[in-house]
């Protein structure tokens, strides 16, 4: 079946959404609004850059976002409230520069959430509560080099985020969000820092899945990852897709300038294959968002190395490509 644009295939199965800047809304504008049902703020929610510095609110750019989003029927995912990267010192610090304690953290951590969830709240439906905080390491459960771990020490401080935001608007749904969500020895950490909350009543309703993928994935491991996620009776979300045309172990030398007709056509089967997947799955899955709208604002042109990539549905100048058509042709 072929139909008009995203947003209209997928009405039936979940959310469709892009990652956008205020930048991103003047050049492509037009594209969000016929092919998404949802948007996320890039960067323009994180900690930094709304909350800059003690007591000093800086919520133009993401205001210009969610209005965007509320012109054009368009939901809004928050994203982030609590993370260990784009986050200021001063609420990990005094003023001697020592660690503050973990009162004190917890007391600049609820005021935060406070006022950034309440000043969105009946405006964003769901918020990514805790980014990334169980560890990459064989031997680690949680990222202990994160401050707020120094400072606090294991599951509490994000207990206390999922409380603290749930109180702020109790009709947002709340997310722990994080990526490599499909390696078997992170897969069941997380869902050991899943069980617990839900365990303890805390107010978690949904697992964010980033997958940042490259083309040499291999789909069976999404497809565990929403299957022991979903048997908490939690939400899945895919939160910031995309494919990159590099594999595992390519990050040193290879540039292409333009999109290699081989990889194109890797790519635009792999996102198939999710996407059938994903569809299979509607029961457990409320959102798909890709981070990025196109091609030439894509976060992986710069990461891991500055090179060209091509990860998403559109390229450059917002035109479809052929993963484009595997999707929305089903």
């Amino acid at each position: 079946m072929g139909k008009l644009n995203l947003a209209e295939a997928y009405k039936d199965y979940f959310e469709i959404g892009a990652a956008v800047n205020p930048e991103v809304l003047e050049s492509g504008g037009e594209l969000i609004k016929s092919e998404f049902s949802s948007v996320t703020c890039e960067n323009e929610m994180k900690c930094i850059s709304v909350q800059p510095n003690m007591n000093e609110y800086t919520f133009e750019r993401a205001d210009k976002v969610v209005n965007f989003a509320l012109e054009n029927n368009l939901k809004v995912r928050g994203h982030t409230l609590v993370w260990h990267n784009q986050t200021g010192e001063w609420l990990f610090k005094d003023k001697q520069g020592a660690d503050v304690s973990k009162e004190t953290l917890y007391t600049r951590m609820k005021e935060h959430i406070d006022t950034v969830v309440k000043r969105y709240a009946g405006k964003v439906y769901c918020w990514d509560v805790i980014n990334e905080a169980v560890s990459d390491g064989a031997n680690e459960y949680l990222r202990v080099s994160s401050p707020y771990y120094k400072i606090c020490g294991g599951e509490e401080f994000m207990e206390k985020a999922f409380i603290y935001a749930h109180e702020a608007d109790p009709a947002a749904l709340l997310f722990y969000n994080d990526y490599n969500t499909e390696n078997p020895e992170k897969r069941e950490k997380i869902y050991r820092l899943l069980k617990s909350f839900k365990d303890k009543n805390i107010p978690v309703h949904g697992a964010g899945l980033q997958c940042h993928y490259n083309i040499d994935f291999d789909v069976s491991e999404l497809k565990k990852s929403i299957d022991l996620f979903s048997s908490l009776g939690i939400d899945i979300h895919i939160t910031e897709l995309d494919i990159s045309i590099y594999k595992w172990g390519e990050e040193n030398g290879l540039n292409f300038e333009v999109l290699p007709e081989d990889r194109m056509k890797i790519q635009a089967e792999l996102y198939d294959k999710i996407f059938g997947l994903l569809r299979a799955n509607k029961d457990k899955i409320g959102s798909v968002t890709f981070w990025g709208l196109n091609d030439g604002v894509s976060w992986l042109n710069g990461f891991p190395v500055k090179r060209n990539n091509f990860p998403l549905l559109f390229d450059k100048y917002n035109k479809p490509k052929e993963a484009y058509n595997r999707v929305i042709k089903f």
